[in-house]
């Protein structure tokens, strides 16, 4: 999960959060990050295959953002 400049979040799932993670700051991204520039890195989970990340991004993304920075114990 990134936490964008207007302190919004965008979560995806990737091999290789670095690689992905500087795409999304020269805006080559998800469409989302190109209209909220990234700031950091905040939350990382391991998933032992894609249909599993894929599964768990989805239930993140249905999570409320009260939800996401309860879980994540971020002090925004």
């Amino acid at each position: 999960m990134i936490q964008c400049e207007d302190k919004s979040f965008y979560t995806g799932i990737t091999t290789d959060i670095q690689r992905r993670f500087t795409e999304h700051l020269k805006r080559k991204g998800g469409r989302y990050t190109r209209s909220h520039r990234p700031e950091k890195v905040i939350y990382t989970e391991n998933r032992l295959n894609r249909s599993e990340a894929l599964k768990r991004e989805d239930q993140i993304k249905g999570w409320s953002r009260e939800k996401k920075i309860q879980i994540l114990k971020l002090d925004l």
